[in-house]
């Protein structure tokens, strides 16, 4: 009774072991090994020597199962090869199917893994916010020092509180002068990101004491290229606009902290008299303490902001402050959000077209081979043998194709840089790493499968003696047309979805290129001379300077203008100050907000701004004359609308106490953006303001206009840049078009890559149309040939083999034109008022889908054509 059980478990056991091999080597010797352990199963009679035996089978099993998977492997590896080498047009096109859209893929998935998905590199980036002080009137300004010292010291939620501004020095020494753009930081905000420095040590607290050493801490690209990555680099000093400071650590590589181009940081050291609400600079970074949420500290730190701001205010309903929290990541613009999910499901759309091109790639190939299985399958190849053949054929095509298109990504994603947000602080090139391989390999597998295996089992399902008969057909046809008919349906609704998609996109682009920016950018150079302190504090030295450059720069040939001026539009975006009108004290003063700009005269002929009324600033508006001012069309329509602006009298506020007269009048310029509303405008004369006051809004950035090429020009400049100082580096050198060319940039490498998306997805759909008709024609050779001869004309044969593939377009345009509807709503955020229903668009891509759809047909047709029918019928 105890021996039936026993033999029971050993079938159960050994079958088990046997499911370690290919099913076609159970097939195979299953049954002699089953006898064989059974045999030996009987002769054993212990329970020691029956254990002794299953694990000799447990070990014969692991050594001998995976050498027979093996060789069962090169094999079919051998035979795919040589299946290749017959067709290598197929074989090569089902690379290249699958290089493609694995390429696009992996390319959009690693921008935004790189931008939405992975974590900033900081220590817990999770508990990473930033607080933004927020006005009355809307928007959001940098916080004061007062604020960021009372979110420091009260708000209970943050473990610790940093804060940071851009700041950019020249380097003078060793070398030629260099300028650098750097950061003022607060003596806790590397504690706050948790990093540490690649050599020394980072700022701490102790550096922000007013009585501390000056000392400095430099990038690594730094370190690298202008000290040759010299460790002893520590405790040596530099200059940094004059000011000696002590080299005390060097950051990592990958540290691009707030931005990509930072090369230095130093500590603020606070003044007392710094300490105020109301001049907003400060951008601050806090880490919440564990198991405090985001919420929790929004409410604590408004409640704080809005109670000071109520105390603190002559307003008698107060709270002209209030503040916001949001992660650091959040800080990405809900357009570059989208622009990014965009892209990804663009890659999407087109990866759907190269895997239904390739799963009829692969029935082609599979039908084409039909006869040869069925031989197979008649000499005793099992169908268990026969589909792992075939799956490793195309797992093969497929592996090559997705090596290929993660080399086609590594190649393309640099073009991709531009659609890196530069707010965040992180590298511009995303990286192809582990997670992005893995990606690329799951979707290559999973391509190779899943559209392979279809096709596999359908050829497999008729391999049988039928198939063996010369021009045999049956229903298999049938369906078979039925199934890649809907392939190309999906085909070309994705890619009526790609071209319409890119077409607004591309509507959109020419919008905005076509706006107006206020000025004129032909034949302006730019470049910046910042000027350190505290050599240049004092107004008149520094204008010694402007003098001096500007009348060599004049005197050259070919120049007809220049001048200085405190930012570039699109370049220096900020600025904002606040200003007080008599007579219209109900305005709230961070609503009465205008952008500042100080200006040389001359400025406004330069960039070609017009002058609407009165004058511009002049040599004579010195420190010593009468305060004045020219604004903008802006300013006079929100502040004096209909009235006349010149001899009005404002004040403005902060360090700029006092009032001012309007003297000019100039046309509006759009400062932040070509698609942004920008701030009423006032420019001040370079010389009216206090010697060492405002010394962050000093002219910095020269402007010329003149009619040589830039080669030419530059040069010139630069010589009298350094007869004037010549410890006065110049940088950032460019046309003024190059500038306004910036803002549209991330647009135009979205169109192109979705332009390219389109292109490819039309190329694809077009050769698959033209596959299924070919195949089509292929299998109606017969029937198309008894037309012919009982008389049809060749014209209806011709109408039966377009209709067909016009049948198929209809239907993937309705489709595709339905989703174009849904994702052109999602993407108006970026359409700059484009319609997302544009009539134009949408005709564009249907006339295309028209022309790809004859384009497609149009070989099958004259095939068809050419069919003889004495030769069919001879044939039958």
């Amino acid at each position: 009774m105890t021996g039936a059980p026993l033999a029971r478990g050993a079938r159960a056991f050994i079958g088990v072991l046997l499911r370690l091999y290919p099913a076609s080597f159970r097939t195979e010797y299953g049954a002699d090994i089953r006898a064989m352990f059974a045999r030996r199963w009987r002769q054993t009679a212990t329970v020691a020597a029956r254990a002794t035996l299953c694990i000799d089978a447990v070990a014969d099993a692991v050594r001998n199962a995976p050498l027979v998977h093996w060789d069962i492997l090169r094999q079919d590896v051998v035979f795919a090869l040589r299946a290749m080498r017959r067709a290598p047009a197929l074989g090569f096109t089902v690379i290249l199917v699958t290089a493609i859209g694995i390429g696009a893929t992996t390319a959009a998935f690693s921008l935004a893994d790189h931008v939405l998905l992975k974590p900033l590199p900081f220590r817990d980036p999770e508990r990473l916010v930033k607080i933004w002080q927020l006005p009355r009137g809307g928007g959001r300004l940098e916080a004061s020092p007062a604020n960021f010292r009372d979110w420091k010291e009260e708000v209970s939620a943050y473990e610790s509180v940093g804060a940071f501004n851009a700041y950019s020095a020249n380097l003078v020494g060793a070398g030629d002068p260099l300028r650098l753009d750097g950061s003022s930081v607060s003596g806790e905000l590397f504690g706050v990101l948790g990093v540490s420095a690649l050599i020394g040590r980072t700022i701490v607290p102790a550096d922000d004491r007013v009585s501390a050493p000056a000392t400095v801490v430099i990038s690594e690209r730094l370190w690298r290229t202008r000290f040759a990555a010299d460790p002893a680099v520590i405790g040596t000093t530099v200059v940094l606009n004059d000011a000696v400071r002590v080299v005390v650590g060097v950051m990592p590589r990958t540290f691009e902290f707030p931005t990509r181009t930072v090369d230095f940081w130093i500590p603020f050291q606070f003044a007392p008299e710094a300490w105020v609400y109301f001049n907003p600079y400060l951008q601050i970074v806090a880490r919440l303490k564990p198991g405090v949420s985001r919420a929790q500290a929004l409410a604590e730190t408004r409640k704080l902001t809005e109670e000071i701001a109520r105390r603190i205010s002559r307003d008698p309903d107060g709270g002209r402050m209030s503040a916001n929290v949001i992660g650091m990541r959040d800080e990405l613009l809900p357009q570059s959000r989208m622009l990014l999910w965009g892209l990804l499901a663009a890659s999407g759309a087109l990866l759907i077209i190269a895997c239904t091109n390739l799963a009829s790639l692969l029935l082609t190939r599979g039908l084409a081979r039909q006869k040869e299985l069925a031989l197979r399958a008649a000499l005793g190849a099992g169908r268990h043998r026969m589909l792992r053949q075939m799956l490793t054929e195309n797992l093969l095509l497929a592996g090559v194709g997705g090596v290929a298109g993660v080399a086609l990504a590594a190649a393309y994603v640099p073009t991709l840089a531009r659609l890196v947000p530069s707010g965040l602080p992180i590298s511009d090139i995303p990286g192809i790493d582990v997670r992005l391989l893995s990606m690329a390999l799951a979707v290559t597998m999973a391509s190779a499968i899943g559209f392979g295996l279809v096709p596999a089992l359908r050829t497999l399902q008729h391999a049988d003696a039928a198939a063996l008969r010369e021009g045999a057909r049956g229903g298999s046809s049938r369906r078979t047309e039925r199934v890649r008919g809907m392939l190309v349906i999906a085909q070309v609704g994705a890619s009526v979805l790609l071209l319409v998609a890119s077409g607004l996109l591309l509507r959109a682009l020419l919008r905005v290129q076509q706006i107006d920016p206020g000025f004129r950018t032909e034949g302006v150079v730019t470049a910046r001379t910042a000027l350190p302190l505290p050599k240049y504090e004092a107004v008149a030295v520094r204008h010694q300077f402007f003098d001096r450059v500007l009348g060599d720069v004049r005197a050259l040939p070919g120049v007809s203008n220049a001048a200085y001026i405190t930012g570039l539009p699109m370049l220096m975006r900020g600025m904002i100050w606040t200003v007080s009108l008599p007579g219209r004290e109900q305005l709230s003063e961070f609503r009465a907000t205008v952008s500042l700009r100080f200006v040389t005269p001359g400025f406004f002929a330069t960039m070609g701004i017009p002058l609407r009324a009165g004058r511009d600033v002049a040599d004579s508006d010195t420190q010593n004359s009468l305060p004045v001012a020219v604004v903008s069309q802006s300013f006079v329509d929100r502040y004096w609308p209909g009235q006349n602006p010149i001899g009005r009298r404002f004040a403005a506020l902060g360090a700029l106490r006092g009032e001012r007269i309007v003297v000019g009048v100039v046309g509006n310029i759009l400062w932040r953006a070509l698609e942004r509303n920008s701030e009423p405008q006032l420019y001040l004369p370079s010389q009216q303001v206090d010697d060492g006051a405002m010394v962050n809004h000093m002219p910095k950035e020269l402007v010329v206009k003149s009619s040589l090429p830039p080669a030419s020009l530059v040069p010139a400049i630069r010589a009298i840049v350094a007869r004037a100082d010549p410890q006065q580096p110049v940088s950032d050198v460019q046309r003024l078009s190059d500038v306004l060319d910036g803002e549209t940039a991330p647009r135009r490498v979205q169109v192109r890559v979705l332009g390219a998306f389109a292109a490819i997805a039309f190329l694809l759909t077009a050769i698959g149309l033209h596959g299924l008709l070919a195949y089509n024609v292929s299998q109606r050779a017969r029937e198309i040939g008894v037309r012919l001869a009982l008389g049809a004309q060749r014209r209806s044969i011709l109408a039966i083999v377009m209709q067909r593939g016009l049948a198929l377009a209809a239907a993937g345009v309705v489709i595709g034109a339905a989703l174009a509807l849904v994702a052109g709503r999602l993407l108006q955020t970026l359409l700059a008022g484009v319609s997302p229903t544009d009539v134009v668009t949408f005709a564009a891509a249907v006339g295309l889908s028209v022309l790809m759809t004859i384009a497609g047909s149009l070989l099958p047709a004259v095939r068809a054509l050419r069919v003889d029918p004495i030769e069919v019928i001879r044939a039958e």
